[in-house]
């Protein structure tokens, strides 16, 4: 069997969501059937706290695994691994929507228009007609910063590496995804500034005349559950709701 795998590089990415707009484009319709189905999701989440909080992106589609759970898991056999370019492909002939694949899959790939028991399952295809025809996915081709790239896994490998987590993410020895990460580039500091100072100056405005900032530091350092809307990365949202805010809708 010969696996292709997709490349994203999460320091190039800006998040633009072309991506996942040229995936939907291309897609809905015909396959995809409602606007709460995201075959690609960009995920975004927060780390830190002021003065240093830095932001995460991260590629959420389905990784085409190696090992995949979901199809072991789905007791209609409704999913298969196809042998020419390794993607994981779905009979919708013979889904039931159990969701059990959902459940085993650690990505949260599989998407559904509602939450109903026996809503069908949908996903990503890997555009496997265009890469029959020798083209690249349309994800791949419309990304504008060239964050993703596309091909034979050892082609990706040789290439870029062989890290298949970014931070925050799943183990990758649960599905062995066929994705190559490049993790963010650490955030330099051009200016170097005492974060600690930084809270305080700022806390100390209302001396010099200047309206308070806040009343007390813990009010921008103590960070509580909640507080940030996009603070951790949830790849498995409960509800088809919480997967679109999650994710961003970038239908508004």
């Amino acid at each position: 069997m010969t696996q292709y795998a997709f490349f994203f590089d999460q320091s190039r990415c800006t998040n633009c969501h072309a991506c996942a707009i040229a995936c939907k484009d291309w897609n809905y319709g015909e396959v995809i059937k409602s606007s709460y189905v995201k075959w690609l999701r960009m995920m975004q989440w927060e780390k830190g706290v002021f003065p240093e909080v830095e932001m995460h992106t991260l590629f959420a589609t389905c990784y085409h695994c190696e090992k995949p759970v979901c199809v072991d898991a789905c007791p209609n056999h409704a999913l298969v691994k196809e042998d020419k370019f390794g993607a994981v492909l779905l009979d919708e002939d013979l889904c039931r929507g159990s969701r059990q694949c959902w459940i085993a899959c650690p990505y949260g790939a599989p998407q559904y228009e509602d939450n109903a028991p026996g809503t069908p399952m949908t996903k990503c295809t890997m555009c496997y007609e265009k890469i029959v025809a020798g083209e690249l996915p349309i994800c791949v081709a419309a990304c504008p910063q060239r964050a993703l790239d596309f091909g034979p896994i050892e082609e990706m490998k040789e290439r870029y590496g062989d890290c298949r987590a970014l931070e925050d993410m799943p183990v990758a020895d649960i599905a062995e995804p066929a994705i190559i990460f490049k993790p963010r580039t650490t955030k330099q500091k051009h200016v170097v500034y005492d974060a600690a100072r930084v809270v305080e100056v700022m806390a100390a405005r209302a001396d010099t005349g200047l309206p308070a900032v806040y009343d007390d530091s813990t009010d921008v350092t103590g960070v509580f559950d909640g507080l940030v809307g996009y603070d951790k990365l949830v790849m498995k949202a409960a509800s088809v709701e919480e997967n679109l805010a999650r994710s961003k809708n970038e239908e508004g």
